[in-house]
């Protein structure tokens, strides 16, 4: 039995014998089983107390005896700490992926910006009615259809500009030995 749970306080006597008998299986064994290592298990049986104590009004001895009311509480307590948790693991776990993989090392830093000039020349290589609709739609942001009007084009020009110009541009970077994204997964 916890030492504070036994000490009298601010204005309250000590509890019964009859009291301390009918919660003595709270505080160890129940909470331990619910959510694992012992420190969470007291903690969760410790804010249960602290709850009644502080909010004596919530038990209504109508609906249920003091310990059916305290071990709901530490079950639903128990259970929350256990969701908590399984969250925070999966939180740290997303935001451990998503930062390994956000940084790169020098030499993949140093590969990207090979390759960024490779495609940069290969584009520019290209012809200007293929290169324009490239730079609009992938560089720009822009759909094939915003293109065409941009362009004053007819939307089967662009499109079959656009496939046309990105093959070419797939062919040249093959020949200067960088492949394309996902080729060596």
């Amino acid at each position: 039995m916890p030492t504070w749970w036994s000490r009298s306080a601010a204005g309250m006597s000590p509890p019964s014998p009859r009291s301390t008998a009918a919660t003595a299986g709270l505080y160890t064994p129940w909470p331990a089983g619910s959510c694992g290592p012992t420190p969470p298990a007291e903690e969760v049986t410790q804010e249960v107390f602290l709850d009644l104590w502080r909010n004596p009004e919530k038990f209504d001895a109508q609906r249920g005896t003091l310990r059916s009311f305290l071990l709901a509480r530490t079950h639903g307590k128990s259970v929350d700490v256990v969701r908590s948790e399984e969250a925070r693991k999966r939180h740290e776990e997303r935001t451990t992926h998503e930062t390994g993989a956000a940084h790169y090392d020098i030499d993949r830093e140093v590969w990207d910006m090979t390759v960024a000039e490779q495609v940069k020349d290969a584009l520019g290589a290209l012809p200007d009615d293929l290169r324009r609709p490239i730079e609009l739609a992938y560089f720009g942001g822009r759909t094939y259809q915003e293109v065409a009007v941009m362009l004053d084009q007819p939307e089967g020009t662009i499109k079959s500009r656009i496939r046309s110009g990105l093959g070419r541009l797939r062919v040249t970077l093959m020949e200067r030995g960088v492949e394309p994204a996902g080729a060596g997964v």
